[in-house]
């Protein structure tokens, strides 16, 4: 290695971490890139303001991307109103299915073809909006959506996309990544571009009163692990670490209210903006070996994605609390909204941190064990080695293999969150 300009590089010209003083020393800062490209508009009807957000952006003809409860709570013809009173042409699309598949994001394309649309809302939760980017996608790049699985993959400029969330959950209103289905394997595959991020997320909380009671639970369930998984990942960073802390403030309190009382706006307000916030987490730190457990659950057995990754989170804790630097960073993450004090040690901090999470799945009425959602035993190899290839797996800061996964998937179908998958 050769040393410039105060920094240490190695023989292929890249910067590495290093202890300069031994045992005990400092290590140089994670370094990070973080180039804002979505817009946040948060606040009591802030959705009325999605007709001049458009029109600044260019729009002239608009496709809503939504689904069909979005529809049934008026919401949808509330924005196709506002936007037409703009005199903006618009067209909706409103069969987003859960966990959207290829076969969702190609009808989707084909209304915006025949349609000549310049601009898209996706205006739901995350199936909407990961619908919506597949489309785009497709609509300025062509090809097939598997063309797109991986980083990077969009060599053209695409259309215009505005996110309006609906449900506190996803944060993939300040993602720029659509998660989408096979619609013959139902593996998801990740799809990640720059250009894919909505230029604008609106953040109204009054657009997430009327959520069901289990979609208020499932969601809130995922934005909360979102908050978890990217404070310990592999690619955490100080600037990361802000946006998982402040999420974790936010939502660790705001669930129950929201739960309680569905109409405290001010508790859907905490949720929806900790979503947002966990969103901006992940694009800086990415997520680890909770999600990746949870989706081979969803293929294979169409458990909801938030219970899924709920039912695995505290046996992911426990597993990776092992490794020392994980273990500081969850005890770190606990003190944020005074689950635990760090100074009191590392240890009884993660077991406080476990504590609440088991705490807030309850709460949610999440399953605790695998058996209780008709999982079979002799489904876990299969289910390791698919979630041991998952893209966030990489990302967890304990290598994790498909023996790993096996003994967690194991540890989740023990009484009420006792495994410790080790």
């Amino acid at each position: 290695m050769s040393k410039t300009s105060g920094k240490i590089r190695n023989e292929a010209g890249q910067y590495a971490q290093f202890n300069p003083g031994g045992a005990g020393a400092t290590s140089l800062l994670p370094p990070f890139d973080y180039q804002p490209r979505t817009r946040l508009v948060f606040g009591l009807n802030s959705v009325e303001r999605i007709g001049e957000l458009a029109r600044g952006l260019g729009a002239k003809v608009v496709l809503v991307v939504t689904d069909p409860g979005i529809v049934t709570a008026g919401h949808s013809d509330r924005v196709e109103h506002i936007l037409q009173s703009c005199g903006l042409g618009v067209v909706v699309f409103d069969e987003v299915h859960e966990n959207p598949t290829t076969r969702d994001v190609d009808k989707c394309l084909q209304v915006a073809k025949s349609a000549g649309i310049d601009t898209l809302v996706g205006l739901g939760g995350g199936s909407s909006m990961d619908t919506a980017k597949g489309c785009n996608f497709l609509l300025t790049n062509g090809g097939r959506i598997q063309d797109y699985r991986g980083v990077g993959k969009a060599a053209k400029a695409m259309l215009p996309f505005i996110a309006i969330p609906t449900t506190a959950g996803t944060g993939s209103e300040c993602q720029s990544a659509a998660l989408i289905a096979d619609e013959h394997t139902h593996q998801k595959m990740a799809c990640l571009d720059p250009k894919a991020a909505a230029l604008v997320a609106l953040l109204d909380p009054t657009l997430t009163v009327s959520q069901p009671p289990l979609v208020t639970a499932h969601t809130g369930i995922d934005a909360i692990a979102h908050a978890v998984e990217t404070a310990v990942t592999k690619k955490r960073n100080h600037l990361s670490l802000i946006f998982s802390h402040e999420s974790f403030k936010l939502t660790v309190p705001g669930l129950p209210r929201a739960l309680n009382n569905p109409k405290d706006i001010e508790a859907r307000g905490r949720m929806l903006l900790g979503a947002a916030f966990a969103g901006t987490a992940i694009e800086n730190s990415m997520l680890g070996a909770a999600h990746a457990a949870a989706n081979p659950l969803t293929a294979h057995y169409g458990i909801v994605h938030g219970e899924a990754v709920g039912i695995m989170l505290p046996h992911v804790v426990r597993f990776n609390s092992r490794d020392g630097l994980a273990k500081q960073a969850y005890a770190e993450l606990a003190s944020a909204p005074e689950i635990a004090c760090v100074s009191d040690g590392l240890d009884s901090a993660v077991e406080a941190l476990i504590g609440r999470l088991e705490s807030l799945l309850n709460a949610a009425q999440i399953a605790r064990s695998l058996a209780d959602r008709g999982v079979k035993r002799s489904m876990i190899e299969v289910m390791a080695r698919e979630a041991a290839r998952q893209w966030t797996a990489s990302f967890n800061p304990r290598p994790v293999g498909p023996e790993d996964f096996e003994r967690l998937y194991a540890a989740a179908f023990e009484s009420r969150g006792k495994g410790d998958g080790k």
